[in-house]
């Protein structure tokens, strides 16, 4: 008669979630809602801005932790349906959102926003990577690697649209899981040859001829970081700003004495520059606690990828890994004026309904991935199947 299941388990074995994982994430919301609170404003807003802040991230932690606990393997069915939501959202977004800054970006709910782009990352790293399991015996051929850059892509043209940066994390989402899942040095190459040539007719070519790919407002964003001091627009002036903020912070910062952040010098830093308000009230201390988080919360997400029970787990982990990875290095970056600013938020502690859910779901993931592979260690080794 088999013993059951939890009983065959190692008592080490038996904690359903990875507690460094946690932690990671625990304290980048506690982060979160501390700086909104300090740093939002002298306006009176910053108390409510902070709560709003922390019932995101009660629901997303709900969320992720009901996604924990399902096995991931199962949304490898639900591949079409997965990848279908990402259209619709769009669609939707197109057809009914709110106008922000001349885009449609988000559909304007009675007590929040909902930006379908955000949620769709996670939509497509599952379609995704079920897409390549299912021609895992042909991933060496170029038949193959085209169809899955044609899966991210569409989406990701689409996404451009409105949103470059968001559209550029689609991009890094669909390397991540061609890396992961094997796919030749050969057919990578080309990719990036195809990218670079595609740069070039955006940004020279295509001008010349007369036709518009994007906005000066876009142009300005994506080449101030260049020389910031002589760009009038708010590009540049926000780029200034930050590195202001940053230096003032000094070693253990200004506290109180803030006053790049309180007194609105800085702007966005609820959603694009939460790193420089942080680094300005903390200090070094407070900005290297934060970048500390981050690169626990990487390090977790790779180590899960390799305890992954299937090809399907390890590319989901792969996606999820390199999805929080660049936006961390491209938001940190425009703050400290060494990347441009693309709009792409800082993972759990940018201001944002949609970018915290779509980040906590993500994390579920990553829980969901280590505790079935976990799972499936101890049965592998002990030769039974739980």
């Amino acid at each position: 008669m088999n013993e059951p299941a939890a009983s065959r388990v190692p008592a080490g074995l038996r904690m359903p979630f990875d507690p460094l994982l946690a932690l990671a994430a625990l304290g980048l919301m506690i982060a979160s809602v501390v700086s909104l609170n300090a740093s939002t404003g002298a306006s009176g807003d910053a108390h409510q801005t902070a709560v709003r802040q922390a019932v995101f991230f009660a629901v997303g932690s709900v969320l992720a932790i009901i996604v924990s606990r399902v096995d991931y393997s199962r949304l490898r069915e639900l591949k079409y349906g997965l990848y279908g939501l990402i259209f619709a959202g769009i669609a939707l977004v197109a057809v009914f959102g709110g106008v922000t800054k001349g885009q449609r970006r988000a559909l304007q709910l009675p007590f929040f926003e909902v930006q379908a782009s955000e949620l769709s990352k996670v939509l497509l790293i599952l379609a995704l990577a079920a897409f390549a399991v299912d021609r895992a015996r042909g991933l060496g051929e170029r038949d193959t690697t085209a169809r899955l850059v044609l899966v991210a892509m569409v989406p990701a043209i689409f996404i451009m649209a409105s949103d470059l940066g968001t559209g550029l994390v689609y991009i890094v989402i669909m390397f991540a899981v061609l890396f992961v899942a094997g796919v030749s040095w050969r057919h990578f190459a080309g990719l990036v040859a195809l990218g670079a040539i595609s740069i070039a007719l955006v940004l020279t070519a295509a001008p010349a001829m007369g036709v518009t790919v994007l906005t000066s407002e876009q142009s300005e964003r994506l080449t101030s970081f260049l020389n910031p001091s002589d760009k009038a627009g708010d590009a540049g002036y926000q780029q200034n700003q930050s590195r202001i903020a940053i230096g003032a912070g000094q070693k253990t910062g200004r506290g109180d004495r803030a006053t790049q952040g309180p007194l609105k010098f800085l702007p966005e830093q609820r959603t694009d520059f939460p790193f420089a308000a942080i680094a300005e009230r903390w200090g070094f201390a407070g900005a290297g606690l934060v970048l500390s988080l981050y690169a626990l919360l990487i390090w977790r997400g790779l180590r899960i990828l390799t305890v992954a029970k299937n090809l399907y787990g390890a590319l989901i982990a792969g996606g999820i890994v390199a999805m929080l990875l660049f936006q961390v290095f491209i938001n940190v970056g425009m703050n400290v004026g060494i990347m441009p600013i693309t709009g792409i938020p800082l993972p759990l502690l940018s201001y944002g309904g949609s970018s915290v859910i779509s980040t906590l779901l993500a994390i579920g993931l990553l829980q969901s991935i280590h505790a079935q592979g976990r799972v499936a260690a101890v049965s592998k080794g002990r030769g039974r199947t739980l």
